[in-house]
């Protein structure tokens, strides 16, 4: 019999994702780093620490893991040492690209919305230390994750894959762990972006009201107002960024959802039912989101798209001259 069709899917998904998500996500991270896309240095700091966090996700959840298991079932990495170590790993990448977007939405809203606090929190500095902690706390968080699994098989002896102990879902420990783990990721950090969000978009639109008042601009035009202009584009980065993480984490928000409130079976093994189909979709959903922040740089960022086109011209340069 053959493979569900939901795991078809995913078998040529994940590989593509990483042929596409590994290297822009490497090549954002050599253009941010060189500080001549026009952002701020606050701002290039977020940016530059989403795109590492993005990467390592790619590496240890779609690399090692779904394709990996897909194509090399039995190579080293499916040991259960390495195995149960990149898991963790993974849950420590996703935390911290969330939490990351959650920083950096915050991060905008205070610039926009606090002119007082901007000046003190909107700093490279203020940026270095909330990354930093940021990422300390979301390796903290998925320390215990390591100790949740067990061998899958015995095989000459040697353990192979990794398995969520029968103990996690009954030990009141364990229990309170994973829903404080579901509550930090994703709950709070989908009310937070689509709470900062509201507020920072009804702080834009009254402030706008108010200036074109003050310049007297009946119109309502204002491209000759360069903090309009700034405004306007901080917004258009702010909700391409955080809006795609909100429609690409969404269904992994219901099924999290479903999961903790419904009732509905954990980790169901049944490719073919509805809610499994609906889960591991969200799956592939979320893990696209690791690589759309490259490609909303590219759109939203002239300067960036200048630096990507240089990036690709310089090492065809000898080439062109050949043919000159």
């Amino acid at each position: 019999m053959g493979q569900p069709i939901i795991i078809q899917i995913e078998h040529i998904f994940y590989p593509i994702l990483a042929i596409v998500g590994v290297p822009a996500n490497l090549v954002t991270i050599v253009i941010l780093s060189r500080g001549s896309c026009g952002l701020s240095k606050c701002i290039a700091r977020y940016l530059l620490a989403m795109a590492a966090g993005d990467l390592l996700f790619l590496i240890f959840q779609v690399v090692l893991r779904e394709t990996n298991d897909a194509y090399f079932p039995y190579s080293f990495l499916s040991y259960t040492p390495i195995c149960i170590l990149n898991l963790t790993l993974i849950f420590a990448s996703i935390d911290c690209s969330i939490w990351l977007t959650v920083a950096f939405t915050f991060d905008r809203f205070v610039s926009i919305c606090c002119q007082r606090l901007r000046t003190k929190y909107c700093t490279e500095k203020t940026a270095a230390v909330v990354i930093a902690v940021v990422c300390s706390l979301a390796v903290l968080e998925s320390v215990p994750i390591y100790f949740i699994f067990e061998p899958w098989e015995i095989i000459d002896n040697a353990p192979w894959s990794c398995y969520i102990k029968s103990s996690f879902y009954t030990l009141p420990i364990w229990v309170a762990y994973w829903w404080l783990e579901s509550i930090l990721t994703p709950f709070v950090p989908f009310v937070l972006i689509l709470m900062l969000n509201a507020l920072t978009i009804r702080h834009v639109v009254l402030a706008n009201r108010v200036r074109r008042g003050l310049r007297g601009n009946s119109n309502g035009e204002n491209h000759n107002d360069p903090e309009v202009e700034n405004r306007r584009k901080s917004i258009i980065l702010l909700l391409a960024i955080s809006g795609s993480f909100i429609i690409l984490w969404m269904v992994t928000f219901i099924s999290y959802v479903s999961v903790r409130f419904a009732d509905t079976q954990l980790l169901n093994t049944n490719y073919n039912a509805p809610f499994t189909i609906m889960e591991q979709s969200g799956y592939m959903l979320s893990s696209l989101s690791s690589c759309t922040n490259t490609f909303i740089y590219g759109v939203s960022q002239s300067k960036f798209r200048d630096e990507l086109k240089n990036m690709i011209k310089r090492p065809l340069a000898p080439i062109t001259c050949l043919f000159k």
